[in-house]
């Protein structure tokens, strides 16, 4: 079967928008063929950053005829019905119509076959239809047409034919722009005119023009190339799969050399070093592979095999390096001259949030709540508080100004520069972690009080004022902070009790919520005052401020919030477990049988039950006495819905009549102890043991007992009697939100 090239040669396609704009051609070219019934073999999308191309390979060569029924008036209808039928279906009369019988009667149909099109004219007319719609980010016109591309679009090469023929251009014009089979080699090496056929020949010539097609190839070239320069000079290439993939976009025909800088510059950060090459001159950092630390050389790109060995490209971009590196010390060095301290009183002029207060707000909750959480998690109260009041600090630092990528790592070394402590420089660094589900966690007890009040602090202050994530938006990365405070908590085995981590930190937002809103109104007030030049006035409302925000009216407004807030805040961070847990093989419903029980903000306690939970789910025990538990449950739903009133409490032994319900109502209270105790003990292993207990008398109860008997107090006893069944098993969780 005939193959389809497509390539849309252009200026220069920016290197961040090549890659989804090669996977929206093959997806707007290949969703259109099977649209019109032409169902292809296999599609690949390229693109370099002159060319985006696509081969399409097993086309048919036409369109499938269509057979068309369309249903007329009945037989016997009115002419004026029939007429309108005709025309619409195209037939000269009615003879040419069958007709077809249905429940209702007689129908005319009118059966019409439309011949399939040549698949090169359907192509023909699909080119232009996706380059005019193409969703570029940006776009823009050139000259006098009305064509809007990324960049000025040259020409197009669109053919269409099966191996063994001479393939066809396909013919179409686009503001003067019409289909060939010319396209151009590199721009500077080999830019005259390449005519092309197919793809494999399409892909060859363009290797002879110094055109690497595939993006994929020219990074793995790239990579290669760089590698073995380095280790040919003795150094080791400091790998960087994003800017790897940067630098293929911006190169058709990758050479790869080695430039320096002066040793001077070492005394920087090699954070700061790799930041500044990296982000103004696209080029890869080297390192001693023996001491691991940057060496003062670094690997371009170039795109043109130079007539001079590429020293002149070198020598430019070490001009420029230098520079930048430069600005990068005098930065680095007028940081060091300020403590980290001395900048904290600018937060206060920096809004965080305006229902959020400022900056300098914020590092005092987080502060706060660090101290209160350092002996929870093992770390020195002091520390703790120290870290959290100098995290933020290199925010406001020229470093991390031009390189926020930066911020924290800076603050760890400026924190070390002047003389702290170790664990209170690592906290700097280590509070924002982790930024992703790859990202390690803090491990130190200082740097772990640090983040989780970070994390804590935004979560319950963007509950406060109703920012919460709806749907895919989430502006505030506050899912990113959740399961960041859950990988804390687990990996380093702590236990806290969610609601008590962020009772204290609302508390503090409330304050400070009702104090602005306070202020407010009365700032406005104090200026009516201010009119009527009486100075006693104002001070007695200035007095009358200060006893407003000790009020009981600000306690209460806290106390009413603060339940459904902490409940929303939980099913959040069970959202977010189930999760995490999801990707470690955990069924998401286990924990939500989990976190149906009260109390349940234990996030290490609630993992340890989901999987004690899971294991005995997996064990005949425990799918038998989901099984019975299940039956008991629909039963007192069906019953309860129809008495309209709940079965709760202990079942009258009085009424206990049959063996079966005796041992049943024997072992539930046996059970319910034993696994009660267990729980206690944090042993929910021997929990699950004295459920599974259960399960024969369970078991023996429902062959041998009718439940809805005769005898409306025996039936209400033998309900309340399966109620206790599910009570029951809620002391190791709630069965009803276990599927299967």
């Amino acid at each position: 079967m005939p193959d389809l090239l497509l390539e849309l040669f252009s200026e220069e396609i920016p290197a961040r928008m090549q890659a989804r704009a090669a996977d929206d051609l093959k997806k707007m070219i290949t969703d259109r063929l099977v649209a019109a019934g032409l169902v292809y073999e296999g599609a690949k999308a390229f693109a370099t950053p002159r060319r985006l191309a696509l081969t399409v390979h097993g086309v048919p060569a036409r369109q499938p005829d269509l057979k068309e029924e369309r249903k007329g008036p009945k037989v016997g209808a009115p002419e004026q019905a029939i007429a309108g039928f005709l025309r619409a279906a195209g037939l000269a009369s009615i003879d040419q119509a069958t007709v077809q019988a249905d429940k209702k009667g007689d129908f005319y149909v009118a059966v019409t076959e439309k011949a399939g099109r040549a698949a090169i004219d359907v192509i023909a007319d699909m080119i232009p239809e996706v380059v005019r719609g193409f969703p570029w980010p940006k776009s823009m016109r050139w000259g006098t047409g009305r064509l809007a591309w990324v960049r000025p679009l040259h020409s197009i090469v669109a053919t269409f034919g099966p191996e063994t023929e001479e393939p066809e251009i396909v013919t179409f014009d686009i503001d003067g722009i019409a289909g060939g089979n010319v396209t151009r080699g590199h721009r500077f090496m080999a830019p005259g005119e390449i005519t092309v056929k197919r793809f494999d020949d399409y892909v060859a010539a363009l290797e002879r023009a110094k055109v690497v097609l595939d993006p994929a190839r020219r990074m793995d070239m790239i990579r290669a190339d760089a590698k073995d320069l380095a280790f040919a000079q003795g150094y080791e290439l400091v790998e960087d799969e994003v800017l790897l993939a940067e630098v293929a976009g911006l190169v058709e025909w990758p050479v790869t050399l080695m430039g320096e800088f002066d040793r001077a510059f070492l005394d920087i950060p090699g954070e700061v070093i790799r930041a500044t090459i990296r982000a103004n001159q696209k080029c890869f950092v080297l390192r001693d592979p023996t001491t691991a630390k940057l060496t003062n050389k670094f690997i371009l790109v170039a795109n043109i095999e130079a007539s001079d060995g590429g020293k002149a490209i070198v020598a430019g971009n070490e001009r420029v390096i230098r520079a930048r590196l430069s600005d990068a010390k005098f930065f680095y060095d007028t940081d060091l001259k300020t403590k980290l301290e001395d900048r904290l009183p600018k937060f206060s002029q920096i809004v965080f949030h305006e229902k959020l207060g400022t900056q300098a707000e914020r590092i005092e909750r987080i502060t706060a709540l660090a101290k209160e959480l350092a002996p929870l998690v093992g770390a020195d109260p002091a520390k703790a508080e120290r870290a959290a009041q100098l995290c933020k600090a290199d925010l406001l630092t020229e470093v991390v100004g031009e390189f926020p990528e930066l911020q924290g790592l800076m603050g760890k070394y400026y924190a070390l520069a002047q003389g702290e402590d170790e664990a209170v420089a690592q906290a700097s660094e280590d509070h924002y972690k982790p930024v992703g589900p790859k990202d390690s966690v803090p491990a130190d007890p200082v740097s772990i009080a640090v983040a989780l009040a970070d994390k804590i602090d935004t979560l319950v202050g963007f509950w406060v004022i109703d920012e919460k994530p709806t749907g895919s938006k989430d502006p505030y990365a506050l899912r990113r902070a959740a399961l960041g405070a859950i990988r804390i908590l687990l990996d380093a085995g702590i236990r806290i009790r969610l609601t008590e981590m962020w009772e204290s930190t609302f508390g503090r937002l409330q304050f400070s919520a009702a104090f602005r809103e306070f202020i407010a109104n009365y700032v406005k007030a104090a200026k009516d005052i201010e009119k009527l030049n009486l100075p006693g006035l104002l001070t007695a409302a200035n007095d009358a401020a200060q006893i407003y925000l000790k009020s009981a009216e600000v306690k209460a407004r806290e106390k009413t919030r603060y339940p459904e807030l902490s409940k929303g805040l939980l099913d959040f961070f069970a959202d977010r477990l189930k999760v995490q847990l999801r990707e470690q093989g955990a069924r998401h419903d286990l924990v939500d049988a989990v976190f149906a029980l009260e109390g349940q903000d234990d996030l290490l306690m609630i993992v340890r039950r989901v999987e004690a939970l899971g294991k005995f789910l997996d064990t005949d025990d425990g799918k038998n006495l989901l099984a019975g538990v299940k039956r008991a449950s629909n039963i007192l739903r069906i019953e309860e819905k129809k008495d309209g009133k709940s079965f709760a409490g202990a079942p009258d032994a009085a009424l206990l009549k049959e063996p079966e319900e005796k041992a049943l109502a024997a072992a539930i209270e046996t059970a319910k102890a034993d696994a009660s105790a267990a729980v206690a003990k944090e042993d929910f292993a021997a929990a699950m043991s004295a459920m599974a207990k259960l399960r024969p008398t369970v078991d023996a109860f429902f062959d041998k007992v009718t439940v809805n008997a005769d005898d409306k107090a025996l039936r209400e006893n033998r309900l309340t009697l399966l109620n206790e069944i599910r009570e029951a098993t809620r002391a190791v969780a709630d069965f009803s939100k276990i599927e299967g």
